[in-house]
């Protein structure tokens, strides 16, 4: 054998044992790669909180990134969170009823489209009329979830959360308040007690407002019954929902009345003195 000969036999034994020898490390990384994922994987099986807390780490971590470079963590989720429907999606007479109130009281309609959805669900199962509960929250607060009158009412029925505080106790406490579905439950309740307690709708809306036993109640009864007219023309398909020929206009106004009476603002209600709030009668 030429010399050249065996200088290209010995590169050749060279690589290939190189490639023998790198396959060899290889293979054995893989394996050792392979045991260490097992053994690992075991572990967290045989461990759930080590895995719970590895999670919650990974989590963090990738949060704080996230905030790292964007001002802010993102929320995939934070939209089941909104309190908000396609009005589109509502029954003919549900839709009409939202798109009528967003555009009266200038409220989104994604957000009145869930409300009137509740409205009817629970009006179904208290039998009052969805249409009764939403002129309600109409007078009482034109759909603010957030409103507060002076002598402490709160949320959309303005509901006086400080006399309610048992109410609340089924939804985690008195801040559930201004949790719009809740605060319209409670209110619904309220109202419901002081209907039956009154005998007809129209003294219930006095026990509600808190005027039962004044002489007047500035026309807040006057003003939810005229806009639960309205509320039942527009479901039952009239978008003209105009008012009763017979109903004095006076009291079907829904601005409050030039007199310096003791009358009961469109939004928020309950300005009856304090003490006369039905809201703060016990036994409600």
């Amino acid at each position: 054998m030429t010399a050249s000969a065996k200088a290209v036999a010995g590169v050749r034994t060279f690589t290939a044992d190189v490639i023998n020898g790198f396959l060899e490390v290889t293979h054995s990384g893989f394996a050792l790669l392979g045991l260490t994922v097992a053994f690992a994987a075991i572990t967290l099986s045989a461990r759930p909180d080590l895995r719970q807390a590895g999670e919650e780490q990974l989590m963090d971590w990738l949060q704080a990134r996230q905030v790292a470079e964007i001002g802010f963590p993102l929320e995939p989720a934070a939209s089941d969170r909104a309190m908000a429907i396609n009005p589109k999606e509502l029954p003919r007479e549900q839709a009409a009823v939202a798109y009528w109130l967003s555009k009266k009281y200038r409220v989104a309609p994604e957000p009145l489209a869930a409300l009137v959805t509740e409205a009817y669900d629970i009006g179904a199962r208290t039998k009052l009329d969805p249409t009764l509960i939403l002129a309600v929250m109409a007078v009482e607060s034109s759909f603010n979830p957030f409103a507060q009158s002076p002598v402490g009412a709160q949320g959309l029925m303005q509901v006086m959360t400080r006399v309610h505080t048992d109410k609340y106790e089924g939804f985690g406490g008195h801040l559930a308040a201004f949790d719009p579905v809740t605060n319209l439950r409670v209110g619904v309740k309220v109202l419901q007690e002081c209907i039956a307690r009154a005998g007809s709708i129209e003294g219930g809306l006095r026990y509600y407002v808190g005027a039962a036993n004044l002489p007047d109640d500035g026309g807040y009864a006057a003003k939810v019954l005229a806009e639960h007219f309205r509320l039942r023309q527009v479901a039952n398909g009239r978008a003209d929902a105009r008012l009763p020929v017979n109903t004095k206009p006076a009291m079907l106004s829904t601005q409050a009345p030039a007199a310096p009476a003791p009358a009961v603002e469109a939004a928020p209600a309950a300005q009856a003195p304090a003490a006369e709030k039905v809201a703060l009668l016990d036994g409600i």
